[in-house]
């Protein structure tokens, strides 16, 4: 008999993206009170809970898909919501709009590459004392990335066309091709000419007994799933675009710095990814969560920076996408570390507790820098 579970579509991942996208249109088109605080209060819990409905439809595809495209959609996916609040928040012309797309792709690297596999490095450790990876999707995945991290965040310090901290429009259009480009490579080799280095072969083993079944998640019907992840992303869309005024006048109310702003987006949209990543770990499938992680991180870089490149262009709007002084020795200890820890293909707790130590100073510096 076959299982009905496997199919079912819990209520609540088109429950909350419906109730959500209702109240945002209504609210965007001033039906409902656009700057009311019950509007808002309410808001906010349902695109997290859209986020997080977006993120479980894109697990069950990507299940279906499999290794390496199911974590190729969960970054892209991830992504789309990433770029739709950063655009949000540029186009309402708020207190430090042309910096959000610095600072929310910056932080999202910071949080994956430290954060996330900092915490995945020491879970997996704790309980399985020490796990391997495949060096070659390790490397591969962290070229690309320091390339598209330097081009992108480091690049504009040190041009002399445009502005401080800004690419000429020029340089922007075709700095956003190549980061575009490359990262289209890297999704060939990725998918196509070496998808093997980027598959996961070992086995989930606690004590030498394996656990197939331990890491096994529900398939759903592939066109409606792929419906209802439309219908989430949208909600998150017309819900970031509600709350992007509110969450700029919330972190100036406290006196923090607009930086913040970018630590918050790229940290309510990578909460869910984190998990899966982080769950992967713990049952000894630390490639997919290297996938997962390395795959974030190059999604933030190669489509969120051509996306902003393309808006800035066309609207002749400026952005600034060179890093703060102490933000870029962040990154470059970040890429240093991140080439060491996962250039040997195995992993220990000790590199886990340092990714953590360079997490716990980003945020010291976003908060007080």
């Amino acid at each position: 008999m076959q299982d009905t579970t496997s199919t079912h579509v819990p209520l609540w991942s088109w429950i909350i993206p419906l109730l959500g996208g209702v109240i945002a249109a209504l609210a965007l088109a001033q039906v409902l009170p656009k700057g009311s605080f019950l509007i808002l209060l309410t808001s906010a819990p349902l695109l997290a809970g859209a986020i997080f409905a977006a993120v479980h439809h894109a697990e069950v595809l990507a299940e279906r898909l499999g290794e390496p495209f199911g974590a190729i959609l969960l970054a892209i996916c991830v992504t789309i919501i990433e770029v739709a609040v950063i655009v949000s928040i540029m186009l309402s012309g708020a207190e430090g709009s042309v910096e959000v797309a610095r600072d929310t792709v910056f932080s999202a690297m910071m949080i994956v590459l430290n954060g996330v596999i900092g915490l995945c490095l020491v879970v997996g450790g704790r309980r399985h004392h020490e796990q391997s990876f495949q060096l070659n999707a390790a490397s591969a995945a962290l070229a690309v990335l320091g390339t598209l991290a330097t081009l992108c965040l480091v690049l504009p310090n040190f041009v002399i066309a445009g502005q401080p901290q800004q690419f000429a429009r020029i340089q922007l259009a075709i700095i956003g091709l190549v980061s575009l480009i490359l990262y289209g490579v890297f999704l060939y080799v990725q998918t196509v000419s070496h998808r093997d280095y980027f598959m996961d072969h070992t086995s989930a083993i606690d004590n030498g007994k394996t656990h197939p079944a331990e890491h096994q998640r529900p398939q759903g019907n592939m066109p409606a799933t792929g419906g209802l992840l439309v219908l989430a992303l949208l909600a998150v869309v017309l819900l970031a675009k509600l709350l992007s005024h509110a969450l700029d006048g919330a972190v100036d109310a406290v006196g923090l710095p607009q930086a913040v702003v970018g630590v918050v987006i790229a940290g309510v949209v990578l909460v869910p990814e984190g998990i899966a990543s982080i769950k992967a770990a713990w049952l000894n499938r630390l490639q997919n969560s290297i996938n997962l992680v390395l795959g974030s991180a190059l999604a933030s870089v190669g489509l969120t920076v051509p996306v902003v490149a393309a808006i800035s262009v066309t609207l002749g709007q400026g952005i600034t996408l060179g890093l703060r002084p102490q933000n870029l020795v962040i990154l470059i200890l970040t890429l240093f570390v991140s080439t060491i820890t996962l250039g040997t293909g195995r992993s220990t707790v000790l590199q886990g507790a340092v990714h953590l130590s360079i997490f716990v100073v980003f945020l010291l510096l976003s908060a007080v820098p």
